[in-house]
Order: C-alpha cells, then sequence, then structure tokens
C-alpha cells in the first residue's frame, strides 16, 4: 500500500512540473518579418530607379538571400560568416547579366546590401536594406 501511494504522489508531483516547463520551441515562430527595400541604380542614368519595398519573411538564419523581382534571375552559393553574407546571381532571357551580392546584418535587427550586375550592354548596382518588423510562420525555404 505504502508503494502505491509513492507512486501516485510521484505521478501527481511530475504532472506539477510540467506546468512549470518552458515552452516548446515549436510554439516559437520560425522566421523573421523583414521590411525590405530594393533600389536599382544603371551607370550612366542620371536618376535612381524608384525604390521598391516589401515584406520578407525569412528564416532565423538566412540560407538565401532575399528574394529578387525577377523570376529569370537565379542565386547561387550562397555563404553566411558571422554577420556577413555573399553570393552568385546569373540572370537568363532578354535582360541576361550575371552579378554578385553582399549583405551585412547589424546588431540592430536590420541589414545593409549592395548586388552588382553586368551584361555587355550594361552595369547595374541594387541597393539593398531591411530591418525585422516581427515574426512570421513560413519562412522563404
Amino acid at each position: 500500500m505504502i508503494c502505491s501511494w509513492n507512486i501516485r504522489l510521484a505521478a501527481v508531483a511530475s504532472l506539477g512540473l510540467l506546468a512549470f516547463a518552458p515552452v516548446s520551441l515549436a510554439d516559437d515562430p520560425p522566421g523573421i518579418l523583414w521590411e525590405t527595400t530594393s533600389q536599382p541604380v544603371m551607370e550612366g542614368m542620371p536618376m535612381a530607379m524608384p525604390m521598391q519595398k516589401m515584406k520578407l519573411c525569412a528564416p532565423k538564419v538566412w540560407t538565401r538571400p532575399p528574394e529578387g523581382g525577377d523570376k529569370n534571375c537565379k542565386n547561387s552559393n550562397f555563404h553566411l560568416a558571422g554577420n556577413k553574407a555573399s553570393w552568385d546571381v546569373v540572370c537568363t532571357g532578354e535582360r541576361a547579366m550575371t552579378g554578385t551580392g553582399e549583405m551585412t546584418f547589424g546588431a540592430d535587427g536590420s541589414y545593409v546590401g549592395i548586388v552588382k550586375f553586368a551584361s555587355e550592354q550594361m552595369s547595374m548596382t541594387v541597393n539593398l536594406t531591411g530591418k525585422k518588423i516581427g515574426t512570421c510562420d513560413h519562412p522563404m525555404a
């Protein structure tokens, strides 16, 4: 009888401790919501092109660069070391060009970056900025 009582007491005590267990990491949103801007600047043009703003759900640890607007462009060789990221990009089709990108993440939850493109006809730079504005549930893969 004493043994049975000890087992019940242990079971009740264990259930009580579960109330103080930390929240599972599964309850933590998997992504960070960023407000981003990109602004293309073409060599030889007196004015910059319009800035584009968008919101982006990214993993807590970046696995690729921010999304671009051209579906014909593919990123590769993404590398993240400390607070700096770099990658290559190749665009095919009418506006075929190649480029490289770099981003630096700030301790304040922001980033700045640049993508430099080149083709036989032109050179273009895209200035990037971003800041964390919250969390999100469906980060880009």
